[in-house]
């Protein structure tokens, strides 16, 4: 790139070295203040970077310098929840070229579980799939979400831009950054044909278990151990976006690669007293612990085979072991309960294998030995073992 050439792109990037990276961060009851009026505009959640108003000046002084861009937008999932405001568009990329260099803007909303997040680079039927060679634009192609970085303040070639403080954690999280929205439209339709629980004692145990999902993030992040929503807990993100009422308990997976042996201490530590113990590591290794409200967290610990993936069950009683299989899957990011947090990629693959084709039907009544499309007999511990692999508390 010429000396020239490298000037002209700087100065554009310093047009909005406000936001980091170039990304607009937005909190959402400030965008949401814009359509609805100035009610909202001093509540928590001040917005950082530039307006619709400023990013259409980005627009225009960047062609005035005699680039030529192309503005990507989309419907703003954060607002698929909302009737009235469902369908509002948003901007989430733009792309500048001059000559033969092309600059690729990715436009950061700020969600309510405090990460960012930016929208897929989809292009419409009337966009020139010419323009540039988009297949080389590899960041955000996909939806993702980060963690909300600290800035910092440098100067390149005598201009003032911000990067994250520790860019090596963002781009360590940039392959894992793929982000799954909940299916919000479905989610009212679920809601249409089964009414929702509004109880106090269902809505009393969705709050409790969203404070036991938040503990048990909060417990793991420390740990540095990765988890997903599993069972009953992944069923309810994802048929109704929300916890399920009658579910009694909060259910999460772990690869038992990640297993780390100060696991029991660290939720003891954090007010979560050791329920039961079945299994071991190197076998059908499940843990619970008792959260408040008689609300129990159930960690599930995954094993890979060569063809499939599988987390083991034990009957106390009898020492009978079970095994439910999954179809292997990878992790992406979603948004629950006003939390950043995983589930697998393969979602529908991974609910049909545990309950089947017929997801969408509620069914309170469950026997976890015998309800699962998945599950099948392992064997029996041997008595010898019981001790190990059936601890009660």
């Amino acid at each position: 790139m010429s000396r020239i050439n490298k000037n002209v792109i700087l100065a554009l990037l310093t047009l909005t070295s406000s936001a980091f990276l170039l990304f607009q961060l937005y909190y959402y009851k400030h965008y949401l203040s814009a359509k609805n009026g100035a009610g909202l505009s001093k509540s928590k959640g001040s917005r950082i970077g530039f307006d619709s108003i400023q990013w259409e000046g980005w627009f225009r002084v960047a062609e005035n310098m005699g680039f030529q861009c192309l503005k990507i937008e989309s419907k703003d999932p954060r607002l698929d929840g909302i009737d009235s405001l469902s369908g509002t568009e948003i901007p989430l990329h733009y792309v500048c070229k001059l000559a033969t260099h092309a600059i690729h803007l990715v436009v950061f909303y700020e969600r309510s579980g405090n990460y960012l997040w930016h929208g897929p680079l989809r292009l419409k039927g009337h966009i020139d799939k010419k323009f540039v060679p988009f297949r080389k634009l590899q960041f955000g192609r996909y939806p993702g979400a980060f963690d909300r970085p600290e800035l910092q303040q440098i100067t390149v070639d005598g201009l003032e831009i911000l990067i994250p403080k520790d860019p090596t954690h963002f781009l360590e999280e940039m392959p894992h950054s793929r982000f799954i929205e909940c299916r919000y439209k479905e989610a009212r339709a679920f809601f249409q044909q089964y009414l929702e629980d509004s109880t106090v004692e269902a809505m009393a145990f969705r709050k409790s278990a969203k404070e036991l999902l938040q503990l048990a993030a909060k417990t793991l992040k420390e740990l540095g151990v990765r988890f997903w929503l599993s069972s009953g807990t992944c069923l309810g993100w994802y048929r109704q976006c929300s916890i399920i009422s009658y579910s009694k308990d909060v259910d999460i997976g772990i690869f038992i690669q990640d297993y780390k042996s100060n696991i029991i201490s660290a939720f003891q530590d954090a007010g979560l007293p050791l329920k039961h113990k079945f299994g071991k590591v190197e076998d059908s290794l499940e843990l619970s612990f008792q959260g408040k409200d008689d609300v129990k967290l159930d960690i599930f610990f995954f094993y890979e085979e060569t063809d499939h993936m599988w987390n083991g069950g034990t009957q106390a009683k009898t020492g009978k072991k079970f095994k439910y299989l999954f179809p292997k899957f990878a992790l992406c990011w979603t948004e629950f309960v006003d939390m950043k947090v995983r589930v697998p990629c393969e979602t529908i693959e991974y609910i049909e294998a545990n309950y089947g084709k017929t997801w969408k039907i509620p069914v309170k009544t469950w026997d976890w030995k015998r309800s699962p499309s998945n599950v099948q007999p392992n064997g029996v511990w041997p008595v010898s073992e019981w001790d190990e692999v059936i601890q009660l508390y």
